[in-house]
């Protein structure tokens, strides 16, 4: 028994050891192997938040528009994959030393195992990212926009909008010179997509009978959701692919710091969600007397938009008041737009544009790497940038092939009127 016990005591002994200098011992091969599979996993998560929002968003039009949404999603993550891959990448990764834009020129594979991962791995995770932030404004503009110029916006923002301004931070541009901190996309994903869905709704305007002539609060109607199952299965699914799109922004698993500051950051990124999903319930309860479920699921969406800006840096406490914050934000931003008459079908603005630009600013306070001036900066510039090239060319199309379906179309839904299937006809 002695003997045994000595045997344990050796091995724990050995185990901490080799951990805790992992970072010497592991070979040139062994990160690159490990590095490359974190791209790989967190890139199929990342994927998983695809569905998600096509899953919140079918469950939060009414039951006209749910066979459009699917459409919309499928084709936006398919369009958005192949322009990222013939333009978009290098235009964001070919990005000069504090330079502004990269070039435009098809993505090519050069790595080895000096590069310390496969760059087929990056341009598979990276790809996921560009995917998200077009989801973001399918949902804002749903149930009044054609489907082909969806798509011909979604090419426009995988092939330049996106791409430009991420460049700026991610691809080593002038942000990233000048210490601007946004580690897993609260401004370079969230509050890009949400100014580009901002742009959307204003250029569309309002579904017809959602507000009376001059948009006041009081005549705003109501649209009942087609399901709210299904809108709680996509938060779900967002949620999940969330530990992904934060986690392995890490960008290395290769070592035991990475693993470490993974771990960490799944925690945080939980618990704001978590929090952000009470603070929803709380608040609804407290000002309206009933428990909202839309905006505690809307509620966990922006706590863990709000925590994306920075993950790893603060303490669990920390990142739940964060969390928890986003939620507030959401709530009061989403009266804010109803107020002047926006109609944002699913709350895409208030969730990833107002809670993004919140966790965006605040980074300083865990993180002395950056500074509140330098935050705004980079939140002001990525998000007039999108939301000025959104509104030019959502005015573009609007101009030329058309934006809007026609009244009767919208009455008829988009269902029926765009790609001729109804998820509801036994039902109509």
């Amino acid at each position: 028994m002695k003997k045994f016990s000595l045997y344990l005591i050796i091995i724990n002994v050995l185990i901490f050891y080799g951990v805790a200098h992992a970072e010497t011992t592991m070979s040139q091969e062994g990160q690159y192997i490990f590095n490359s599979l974190g791209f790989y996993l967190g890139g199929v998560l990342v994927a998983f938040m695809a569905a998600g929002f096509c899953m919140l968003e079918s469950g939060l039009v009414t039951t006209k528009s749910v066979s459009t949404i699917a459409a919309k999603n499928i084709g936006k993550f398919a369009i958005c994959s192949i322009i990222f891959f013939l333009v978009g990448y290098n235009l964001a990764y070919g990005v000069p030393e504090g330079g502004y834009i990269g070039s435009f020129t098809i993505w090519t594979d050069n790595t080895n195992t000096e590069t310390g991962y496969s760059g087929y791995s990056d341009w598979f995770f990276q790809t996921m990212f560009v995917c998200a932030t077009a989801s973001i404004v399918s949902g804002a503009v749903a149930e009044r926009i054609k489907i082909w110029p969806f798509f011909i916006f979604a090419a426009v923002m995988a092939g330049a909008i996106y791409p430009i301004s991420m460049g700026w931070q991610w691809g080593g541009g002038w942000l990233s010179t000048s210490g601007f901190s946004d580690f897993a996309g609260s401004t370079l994903v969230h509050a890009c997509g949400g100014s580009a869905a901002l742009a959307g709704i204003i250029v569309l305007g309002a579904r017809e009978g959602r507000f009376g002539k001059k948009g006041e609060k009081k005549s705003m109607q109501p649209f009942a959701a087609s399901s709210i199952p299904l809108v709680t299965l996509g938060t779900f699914l967002l949620w999940f692919g969330w530990f992904g799109f934060n986690g392995f922004s890490q960008l290395a698993m290769g070592t035991f710091d990475d693993v470490n500051a993974i771990s960490k950051i799944a925690v945080n990124t939980h618990l704001a969600g978590a929090a952000g999903t009470v603070t929803g319930a709380a608040i609804t309860r407290l000002i309206g007397g009933k428990t909202d479920i839309v905006m505690m699921l809307n509620g966990a969406l922006a706590g863990l938009v709000a925590i994306t800006a920075e993950p790893l840096t603060p303490g669990p406490i920390t990142a739940m008041i964060i969390g928890s914050i986003g939620a507030v934000i959401m709530y009061y931003g989403t009266k804010m737009l109803e107020n002047y008459g926006l109609d944002d079908v699913v709350g895409a603005i208030p969730v990833h544009m107002f809670a993004g630009i919140f966790g965006t600013l605040v980074v300083p306070l865990t993180n002395n790497n950056t500074s509140f001036g330098t935050q705004l900066i980079g939140v002001l510039s990525v998000c007039i940038f999108s939301f000025a090239l959104s509104l030019l060319t959502f005015n573009a199309l609007k101009s030329t092939v058309g934006l809007r379906i026609s009244k009767s179309a919208e009455k008829l839904g988009t269902d029926k009127a765009e790609v001729g299937v109804s998820a509801y006809s036994i039902r109509d």
